[in-house]
């Protein structure tokens, strides 16, 4: 398990640098103005949620804010930037033989579904009909 004070980062450097060039940042000018982010920080720390299964309320203290996360996971999302971050790492680790095929899965189907049940219906934003002739 993990808490919210767990410091330990989960990204290694050379990991890293297989996929900072996606990420494109500045540091802060001299200028002044609101400093962005770096993005490794966003990334470790949505990395962090998805491997205790936490809630925005549970990022750690080292963590960037849930606003900005929740920001960079939409603006990387629809870029389509996370596909390409896991493909890269996964041929890196197969590369160094580290991926077992025959027990990776990257499928979403184990969750649970809000409200608890399962449900194949139709969905509505109405009360359901009961025929539909």
């Amino acid at each position: 398990g993990a808490s919210r004070t767990d410091d330990r980062r989960r990204l290694s450097d050379e990991q890293w640098f297989a996929i900072e060039d996606l990420f494109p940042w500045e540091p802060p000018s001299r200028a002044g103005g609101r400093p962005t982010v770096p993005p490794r920080a966003a990334l470790e720390a949505l990395l962090w949620l998805l491997r205790i299964g936490g809630r925005w309320e549970d990022l750690p203290d080292w963590a960037p804010s849930e606003s900005t996360c929740r920001r960079r996971l939409a603006e990387w999302t629809e870029r389509g930037l996370l596909c390409e971050v896991w493909s890269r790492l996964i041929e890196i680790a197969d590369e160094l033989g580290e991926v077992d095929w025959e027990h990776l899965i990257a499928d979403g189907t184990f969750c649970r579904a809000k409200k608890g049940g399962i449900s194949w219906g139709v969905a509505t934003n109405g009360p359901v009909p009961l025929s539909w002739s």
